[in-house]
Order: structure tokens, then sequence, then C-alpha cells
């Protein structure tokens, strides 16, 4: 199994793992600002919104690959065990949204009576999903979907709130491990 990495005496995530997280991490504020919205914005955006859902869905799965392969690095000792412990299940929820967001999001346009075809940023055809088209189904998804989109801003006000905590009060290096560069402190 693969292992953190050392940079200035500070355990870090490996830069795969760091690239991943920012990666994604943009892509899903983009696509829920897109998401929340689209009504408000330049026509094409729902387009738009499939594919990046479609890349974070991919991206979600390489990451989440790369998790079971790789072993986090260990959260500093000043870390109590209830905040390790909510720390796990947050970043647990978040692996579980990443997939279920985008897989949720493919059922309802799949579902949908009106189906539009799913194009990957316009490059290329993408599967429906193999459900029947029903609008109560397509509806109750896209209900669930935005449920799911709603829990998504949450933890992530969650996390950051946690990371400004370790930052600015705890000043502990627990944000360093995943910051992109971040040497000694």
């Amino acid at each position: 199994m693969g292992t953190a990495f050392e940079a200035g005496g500070l355990t870090r995530y490996t830069r795969v793992a760091i690239a991943l997280h920012w990666t994604i991490a943009v892509l899903i504020i983009v696509n829920l600002t897109i998401g929340l919205l689209h009504e408000s914005l330049l026509p094409g955006t729902i387009p738009l919104h499939k594919s990046i859902g479609m890349l974070v869905l991919l991206l979600s799965v390489i990451r989440l690959v790369w998790r079971f392969t790789h072993r986090p690095p260990p959260l500093p000792a000043t870390v109590r065990r209830w905040e390790k412990g909510l720390a796990h299940a947050v970043h647990w929820l978040f692996y579980a949204l990443m997939i279920l967001i985008p897989l949720s999001g493919w059922v309802f346009t799949s579902a949908s009576p009106k189906r539009h075809p799913l194009e990957f940023f316009g490059l290329f055809p993408l599967p429906m999903f193999p459900v029947a088209q029903d609008k109560q189904l397509s509806h109750i998804v896209a209900e669930r979907h935005e449920q799911l989109a709603y829990l998504m801003i949450a933890l992530l006000v969650l996390h950051l709130g946690a990371a400004l905590k370790h930052r600015f009060l705890d000043r502990d290096r627990t944000v360093d491990r995943m910051l992109p560069g971040a040497g000694p402190v």
C-alpha cells in the first residue's frame, strides 16, 4: 500500500491525492453554483452542469481507488479523538455524495420523458442510465439530487469551518497536509 510523503518534516497527502482533492473541490463548487443558479444563467449551462457532474463522478471513482491504495497521513496528535471520528465520517460522506449526486443526476436525466442527449462537454455522447423513461421517477430522483446537493453544501461549510479552526484557532498543521506546495510552518 502506498503512503503519504514527507515534505519539510510534515507528513502530507500524496501529490496525486492533493491534485484530485483540489480539482474535484473546484468542479463541485462550480457545479453547485450552476445547479443553484441555472435558471438565471445563460442557456446551455445545464449541459455544462451535466458534463462537470460526469467528470466529478469519474474523478471521484479514481480518487476513491487512490484512497484505498494509498494510506492518508495521520492527523496531528493534538487533534482530539471526537474530531478524528467526525473528520473520518465527513470524508466518507463526501465520497458517497461525490458519487451519489452525479449518479442521481444521470438517473433523473435518463428517466425524463423529455430526454435530451447527454454529451461529455460536446465531445462525445454518453449513454443513458438504464432506467425507464418515467416522469414520476425522474421527478423523485431530481428532488433527491437537489437534497443531496444541499447536504453537500452543508458538508462543505463544515469542512471549511474545520479547516479555518485548525489554521487560526488551533494553529496546527492539519490543513497543510492537503495544501499544494505547503512546506514547514
